[in-house]
């Protein structure tokens, strides 16, 4: 299986690859949110990526690029974002905002309901699919 560069556009596009081979296999979110992010400190292209989640239609969906309205902006490096969102390390994500490292710009109980509650294990199915994909 080829791996790519975590949130290069080949990487991204595998990664919704996976995330439809997997559609309806998992219950509905719990917590919808619309989150904008800013990844700066990306060792490729000009070091900042936006990009973005939407949980509002019941499916994580991650592009590139900003949303119109959203709930929230997090701006973080890429280590951060690498481990909190490939590796699903939560104690990462916390250390750096604990530190300053990552910086919230809107509804904060939105990013804090989203990391309460258990994991499904189709969603951790297919977080697994996409920690094999990424270098």
């Amino acid at each position: 299986m080829p791996k790519y560069k975590f949130l290069t556009e080949e990487w991204v596009a595998a990664a919704k690859d996976i995330r439809e081979q997997h559609a309806g296999e998992s219950p509905a979110v719990p917590h919808l949110v619309r989150m904008n992010q800013v990844i700066v400190e990306v060792p490729f292209g000009d070091g900042e990526i936006q990009a973005h989640m939407d949980t509002s239609e019941g499916e994580m969906k991650m592009d590139f690029g900003h949303l119109d309205n959203p709930d929230l902006t997090v701006t973080l490096d890429y280590a951060t974002a690498k481990a909190i969102l490939v590796e699903g390390n939560p104690q990462a994500g916390m250390q750096a905002f604990m530190s300053g490292r990552i910086k919230v710009d809107g509804d904060m109980t939105k990013l804090m309901a989203m990391q309460a509650g258990p994991v499904d294990p189709k969603a951790a199915e297919v977080a697994t699919a996409i920690q094999e994909i990424t270098e």
